[in-house]
């Protein structure tokens, strides 16, 4: 791997660290912020994902 590609990586922990501090600024139960935290880290991945899945196609398209 190069690092151009390395630096995504860094995405993972960023991700999880914004949904945890949103959620816990939201709830105090450490159960509700768990779960709540995964299910918005997972919301993010899916429209980083999905964006990145839409930004390669048009960039391949020309």
């Amino acid at each position: 791997m190069n690092s151009a590609s390395n630096i995504y990586w860094l995405i993972l922990p960023l991700v999880v660290a914004i949904s945890l501090v949103y959620t816990a600024s939201r709830y105090e139960s450490w159960p509700v912020i768990w779960a709540r935290s995964t299910r918005l880290c997972l919301w993010i991945l899916a429209a980083l994902i999905g964006t990145t899945a839409v930004l390669l196609l048009v960039n391949t398209q020309s």
